[in-house]
């Protein structure tokens, strides 16, 4: 269910995080996190730990892993080129659409919305994950780690998306699951939804103060004009 029920009337594109809100990611990166750790000879974590780290980016999810077995920072750059290798293996087996995921974005498309695509995953990963989980066609424009100068909470993505689109402010609907989201909606002054199933480091997402929260992905649609309106500025 949706905990409010405001409809956005002026929106006229929707940019989306990808962990945690379209997607669990969360086997495919505790399994790379776990044979890293297996292979320097580290303690092991758990998928829960690994869940409650996600969302920050690579780099930090492995410094995260890390400081928890007690190893020192300077496995960092060893550890990384592991964990990459590994996720590469089981990114795809690993990734999973959350339920009502693919049905929603084709009524978004339906409907004539832009979509947009804004993770801190790596960029590199994002063309074959995406394609086996069915979803790139959707997306007018992907942006992850090594696409941008800054990552969320930083607004740069989003002010990429704005500027590529040519939209204002208000017109860019942000939906996300964690405080990062959040964080980079409100710093590019952008509307936002909250998903409240997804990763956001063990903490409720209303601390985060969002403009909706949903608790299923298909309710994003009954705070949406649909059919969309073209608005004139």
């Amino acid at each position: 269910m949706s905990h409010t029920q405001p409809i956005f009337d002026d929106i006229q594109a929707i940019a989306f995080d990808l962990d945690g809100t379209l997607v669990d990611s969360v086997p495919g990166l505790a399994k790379a996190t776990q044979l890293m750790l297996t292979d320097l000879n580290l303690p092991l974590v758990s998928e829960a730990q690994v869940k409650n780290w996600v969302g920050n980016g690579v780099d930090k999810l492995i410094e995260r892993a890390l400081i928890s077995v007690n190893a020192p920072l300077s496995y960092q750059a060893e550890a990384k080129l592991l964990f990459n290798a590994h996720y590469d293996k089981t990114i795809d087996e690993g990734t999973q659409l959350f339920p009502g995921v693919k049905e929603t974005m084709q009524k978004l498309q339906d409907n004539g919305y832009p979509m947009t695509l804004v993770t801190n995953k790596p960029a590199k990963f994002l063309p074959d994950l995406l394609d086996s989980l069915g979803i790139r066609h959707y997306f007018s424009l992907c942006l992850g780690d090594g696409d941008v100068i800054k990552l969320k909470p930083h607004p740069a993505p989003l002010f990429l998306v704005m500027a590529t689109l040519g939209l204002y402010q208000d017109q860019l609907l942000f939906i996300g699951d964690s405080r990062n989201d959040m964080l980079a909606a409100k710093n590019a002054h952008c509307p936002t939804i909250a998903l409240s199933y997804g990763y956001n480091y063990g903490e409720p997402i209303t601390t985060s103060h969002p403009d909706i929260i949903c608790d299923r992905f298909a309710d994003i649609l009954t705070h949406l004009s649909l059919p969309r309106t073209i608005a004139k500025k």
